[in-house]
C-alpha cells in the first residue's frame, strides 16, 4: 500500500516534504543550546516522534496485519508531517499473547512483520529523509516461548536455570509480597516462576535490591548468573544500534528488581547502561515507561513519560473513560468544553518533578499511545488543536500517535486481541489511509484484518486531511513545525507558569530560551474569560499560533482575556 492516493496528494506531499527538510535544515540546534540543555544526543532539543504500531499501520502482504515494508513505503507521508523521529513499538519475534511485548527472540524480527534486512532498510532510508527511528526494548520479561526461559524450566541446572526468578520449591509461593506474581507447577523444575505482567511473562531475574536470607533462590544484583543475563541484555541494545536503530523506548523500565527499595538497584542497572551508550554509542536516545522521573533521570534515561499516575487522568480522559469502560473517577478532564477541570493535581505533582530533574533530562506527557484511549473521541477539530497546542509547548521530548493527526476515533471493541484489553483493542485499529476498501491499509478480505476499520462511511482519512486545508492535519503540522522552528519551545528551554488556580480556566505559561521568549495561554472551557497575570509586556507581540487574545498592560501586570475553545501562542518580539 501506497501512501500517494492521487496525482494531487502526491504533489502536496513532495512540497510538504520539501520545505521540511529545508526548514530542519535551517534551523538544527546550536552546540550552545544543546550544551545548556541536559546532556543528550544533538538531535533531541528539538525532536518530535511519532508512533506507530507495527500491526496496523499498513499492510503489503495482504494477511491483515502490518509490516515493515508497509513503515517504509510510508517514510515520506511521516516525513511531510513535520515529525523527526519514530517510535516503532515491539516487531521482534513472538507468540503474540501480549501483541509482541511477549518477546521470543530479541534477535528476530517477527515474519508477520518480515526480516531484519526489512529492519535495517527501514532504519536507512529513514536516515535518509532526516528522521530518527527507535524501538521498543522489554527488558523485564520475555515469553515463556523464549529458549532461554525453556531451558530455565528444566529440572537440570544448566546456563540459563537463574536468567529467570524461581523459588526453590514448587510449595514456596514467594510469600505474601509476591502473591500473585508466581506460577506454580508449570514444568518438571522444582520450583515457582514470577511473572512481571502476564501470567506468561515470566521475569527476567536482575536479582533483589534487599535479599532475604531466608529465600535462597532471591540472588543480589551482583551476582554472577545475573550479571550474565545484564550483559546479554545489553548485546541486545549493542545489536540493534549497530543495525542502525537510534534509541529505544524502554517498556517497563522501573520493574527490573525485585525488593528494591527506591530502585535504586535499578537506577544502578540503567546507569550501566547509560554510560556503554555514551562512551560507545552517543547519539543514541533512551526515553522510559517509568512515569516516575525522578527515579528515570538519576537512572540516565533522557527522558521519561509522566502518565502512569491518578493525576494524569485530570487532563484528558475523565469523561472518555465513563463512556469506553464504564469506570471513572467523577469529574471531568481539563481539556473539555464544560470548564468543569481542574489541571492544577497533575501540575502540581508536574511542577515538583520538574524541578527534581532540572539539568538530568526531560518529562514528556503523552496525551496518547497504544495503552490509551483516543484522545479524538467527542472532541471537535478546536478541542485537538488546543490538546496538540499544550503537547507542542510544554518542555520535554513530545510524542505523538499514528492517526491522532487526522482525528482518528476510539472503537468500542469488547474482545481482547492478543493481549490489547479493552481500551486498548480500541486505539490500536487500523491506520485509515484513504477512501478504498478497508481505507487503504490492507487488500485483504475484511474478516482477516489484525483489529476491524472503522465502519462510519464519514471516518477520518490522510487523504479527505489532505485535500482540506482546514483540517486537523494541517493544524497539527503547524504546531509541530512551530515547535521545531522556535528555540523557546525546545526540549530544555525554561518554563514558567503564569496562571494557574484550582478548578479555573485559562491556563498560561511562558517559555523562554535565551533571548527568546514565547507567551502559551489554554482555555479548553467554552466561556469567555478575563485573568491578570504577572507579566509586563515589552515591546511588540507576534501572534504564532491559535486565537488573537486581549492583552492590556498596566504596570508589572497584564490583563488577557479570551474567547471560549481558544489558545493563542505569542511571541515576545
Amino acid at each position: 500500500m501506497n501512501y500517494c492516493f492521487n496525482n494531487k496528494c502526491f504533489a502536496i506531499l513532495i512540497l510538504l516534504t520539501f520545505f521540511s527538510i529545508r526548514l530542519n535544515a535551517q534551523k538544527a540546534p546550536s552546540s550552545s543550546l544543546v550544551s545548556s540543555s541536559p546532556k543528550c544526543p544533538s538531535w533531541v532539543p528539538d525532536a518530535v516522534f511519532y508512533e506507530i504500531y507495527p500491526q496496523t499501520f499498513s499492510d503489503t502482504d495482504g494477511d491483515g496485519i502490518g509490516d515493515l515494508k508497509g513503515i517504509i513505503q510510508n517514510l515520506r507521508y511521516v516525513k511531510s508531517l513535520g515529525v523527526s523521529a519514530i517510535w516503532l513499538n515491539p516487531f521482534y519475534e513472538s507468540p503474540f499473547r501480549d501483541a509482541g511485548y511477549d518477546v521470543s527472540d530479541f534477535y528476530k524480527v517477527a515474519a508477520r512483520y518480515g526480516t531484519n534486512e526489512d529492519a535495517k532498510k527501514l532504519f536507512q532510508e529513514a536516515h535518509e529523509l532526516g528522521l530518527k527511528v527507535i524501538i521498543d526494548y522489554v527488558p523485564g520479561h520475555t515469553s515463556i516461548d523464549h529458549p532461554w526461559f525453556k531451558a530455565s524450566a528444566s529440572a537440570k541446572p544448566n546456563k540459563y536455570s537463574n536468567w529467570y526468578v524461581w523459588t526453590n520449591n514448587t510449595w514456596d509461593n514467594g510469600g505474601s509480597e509476591f502473591a500473585g506474581k508466581m506460577i506454580q507447577g508449570f514444568s518438571e523444575r522444582n520450583g515457582n516462576f514470577m511473572t512481571n505482567y502476564f501470567w506468561h511473562q515470566p521475569a527476567l531475574n536482575f536479582g533483589f535490591g534487599k535479599v532475604d536470607p531466608k529465600k535462597p533462590w532471591q540472588l543480589p544484583a551482583n551476582h554472577p548468573d545475573v550479571r550474565e543475563l545484564k550483559d546479554e541484555m545489553k548485546n541486545v541494545l549493542k545489536y540493534w544500534l549497530d543495525m542502525g536503530a537510534d534509541g529505544f523506548r524502554i517498556d517497563m523500565a522501573g520493574s527490573l528488581t525485585k525488593n528494591d527499595q527506591g530502585s535504586l538497584e535499578c537506577i544502578k542497572w540503567w546507569k550501566e547502561v547509560r554510560e556503554m551508550l555514551d562512551t560507545q554509542y552517543p547519539n543514541a536516545f533512551i526515553v522510559s515507561e517509568w512515569s516516575h522521573p525522578p527515579a528515570a533521570l538519576e537512572g540516565g534515561f533522557h527522558a521519561d513519560y509522566l502518565h502512569w499516575i491518578a493525576e494524569y487522568e485530570n487532563l484528558f480522559r475523565k469523561e472518555q473513560s465513563r463512556s469506553l469502560n464504564g469506570v471513572s473517577p467523577d469529574g471531568y478532564s481539563y481539556f473539555d468544553q464544560k470548564g468543569m477541570g481542574d489541571i492544577s493535581a497533575f501540575m502540581n505533582v508536574y511542577l515538583k518533578q520538574l524541578e527534581e530533574t532540572k539539568s538530568k533530562g526531560f518529562i514528556s506527557i503523552p496525551v496518547g499511545n497504544h495503552d490509551l484511549s483516543r484522545i479524538t473521541n467527542n472532541r471537535s477539530k478546536e478541542d485537538l488543536e488546543i490538546i496538540y497546542a499544550f503537547l507542542m509547548t510544554m518542555p520535554g521530548v513530545p510524542f505523538f500517535y499514528y492517526g491522532d493527526e487526522i482525528g482518528m476515533k476510539q472503537l468500542l471493541i469488547e474482545n481482547a486481541k492478543e493481549g490489547c484489553y479493552k481500551p486498548r483493542a480500541g486505539a490500536r485499529t487500523p491506520m485509515q489511509w484513504n477512501t478504498s476498501n478497508n481505507a487503504g491499509f490492507s487488500a485483504a478480505s475484511s474478516e482477516k484484518l489484525w483489529l476491524p476499520i472503522d465502519s462510519d462511511p464519514l471516518r477520518p482519512t490522510v487523504q479527505t486531511a489532505l485535500n482540506n486545508p482546514t483540517s486537523i492535519w494541517y493544524r497539527t503540522k503547524h504546531l509541530i513545525e512551530l515547535r521545531r522552528k522556535e528555540k523557546a519551545l525546545y526540549a530544555q528551554a525554561d518554563f514558567k507558569v503564569l496562571y494557574m488556580e484550582k478548578d479555573k480556566y485559562p491556563f498560561i505559561y511562558s517559555r523562554s530560551l535565551g533571548n527568546e521568549k514565547i507567551i502559551v495561554a489554554l482555555n479548553p472551557s467554552g466561556k469567555e474569560l478575563s485573568v491578570e497575570i504577572p507579566l509586563k509586556i515589552k515591546g511588540k507581540l507576534e501572534l504564532l499560533s491559535g486565537t488573537p487574545s486581549i492583552l492590556n498592560t498596566t504596570g508589572d501586570k497584564t490583563m488577557l482575556t479570551m474567547k471560549g475553545v481558544s489558545y493563542s501562542i505569542y511571541k515576545l518580539k
